[in-house]
């Protein structure tokens, strides 16, 4: 931040903290979930469903706290939203300590364990647009398009640090609950820290919060709040011809990419054969290379490649066929490691593409609009991606990624044929 900003450089680094915080710790317990499942000797499709429900809670609450965010009580906002952080890690955590020393049935254990997970979906989603509104609201011009651009990074290095530190936290007598335990805690610091550092609202302009998308690996919500024509509602409707290609081209490579995240866990614990502590570690580092080459997408290629929204499509996609396959055909660590990277670089690629071909087919009083449409899309992908993707994997390890790998080629041909380049 610059000298001239409202906001002292303690006070962002503090509100860049609350959203790296949730990335981090949402993150870690996606790569840990697997892992989970199979200590637990839960069906697979049970853990897929877990994975995708905090994020379809959280699709549908998001807007509700957007909202929220547009008044005053952004702090209170923030606040509640680590309330939901930090309840979601201590229920799951407690639960799955107390299930893994044998007292509960495995059953029980994830009924609360998903229990868990959804008040992370339904309270965690308060704090990012909170703290966007509020940052929004205290900066002008440039110097708001910088700072909301660094504090939407904080999700895509979240996604870096939460698997990064999840296998350092697995230790006795905790064991697998470790990390949450650990991530709760420093949830907590933040929250003290919230309630004694940010003051509360007394904002200059009332921009709207940004509904943000759920915290997955390797995933940056790069997109600014966009402030509407006054109080002006526009009428957009799903069906729109401006706006339908780019739901399709959302719903289709959104898919295969919930469902690669909901199986490259699975993959490398039976690929790897060895023991789940071990797995555990490389699960970690084949999530931590996917969101690498994901960012290095979105931070390095996009703004030096300067390719327009359709070429982002097809490119991604294309990118995230040939990793697909990569993985499908992997013999071991490496290949399994490479092909996901290459995969999530595609994937990089593909959903800024998707996103700002949305925003730029619309007029500016239409962006609140059709920034709630995205959020809905990129939810739609995990009700059944997850899912989807388990039950081809149990049918054979390869399907899913061959699956995908096919569904991006049809996507990018179909972008090739059907999109006009300018759009």
């Amino acid at each position: 931040m610059t000298a001239a900003s409202p906001i002292k450089s303690e006070r962002f680094a503090l509100l860049f903290a609350v959203m790296l915080v949730a990335a981090a710790g949402n993150t870690a317990m996606q790569s840990l979930m697997p892992t989970i499942g199979r200590e637990l000797g839960v069906p697979d499709l049970w853990v897929a469903v877990a994975f995708s429900l905090s994020a379809v809670i959280w699709v549908l609450t998001a807007p509700y706290w957007a909202r929220k965010a547009d008044r005053r009580g952004r702090r209170a906002l923030m606040r509640l939203g680590l309330y939901g952080y930090i309840a979601s890690m201590l229920v799951c955590g407690t639960v799955l300590a107390v299930g893994l020393s044998g007292r509960i049935a495995p059953m029980t254990v994830f009924i609360i364990f998903v229990l868990g997970r959804a008040i992370y979906g339904g309270w965690g989603s308060a704090s990012p647009p909170a703290v966007q509104a509020y940052v929004a609201a205290r900066t002008e011009g440039d110097q708001r398009t910088n700072a909301l651009a660094v504090i939407a990074s904080s999700f895509g290095l979240g996604t870096i640090i939460g698997p990064a530190l999840a296998p350092l936290f697995i230790f006795p007598p905790l064991g697998l609950s470790g990390p949450l335990i650990v991530f709760a805690g420093i949830g907590v610091a933040v929250l003290v820290s919230v309630a004694l550092f940010i003051p509360d609202d007394t904002p200059r302009s009332s921009p709207r919060g940004q509904i943000v998308a759920y915290p997955s690996i390797g995933s940056v919500d790069s997109a600014a709040p966009t402030e509407s024509a006054g109080d002006e509602r526009q009428e957009l409707r799903w069906r729109d011809p401006r706006v339908l290609p780019w739901h399709i081209i959302g719903i289709a490579g959104g898919h295969g990419q919930a469902a690669m995240l909901g199986v490259i866990g699975f993959l490398v614990i039976d690929r790897l054969n060895v023991p789940l502590a071990e797995a555990q570690q490389w699960i970690a580092i084949v999530l931590m290379a996917g969101a690498g080459a994901s960012l290095l997408a979105q931070w390095g290629l996009i703004p030096r490649l300067r390719l327009d929204s359709r070429q982002l499509v097809y490119w991604g996609s294309l990118f995230s066929a040939v990793g697909a396959v990569m993985v499908a055909f992997a013999g071991g660590a490496y290949g399994t490691t490479i092909g996901f990277a290459v995969a999530s670089l595609g994937f990089g690629l593909y959903r800024p593409g998707f996103t700002s071909g949305a925003s730029l087919a619309v007029r500016p009083t239409e962006q609140n609009i059709v920034a709630g449409m995205v959020t809905s899309v990129n939810g739609v992908a995990y009700i059944a991606g997850p899912a989807v993707g388990v039950a081809l994997y149990q049918v054979d390890r390869s399907l899913p990624w061959l699956a995908i790998g096919t569904l991006m080629l049809l996507l990018a041909l179909w972008v090739w044929l059907r999109m006009k380049p300018s759009a």
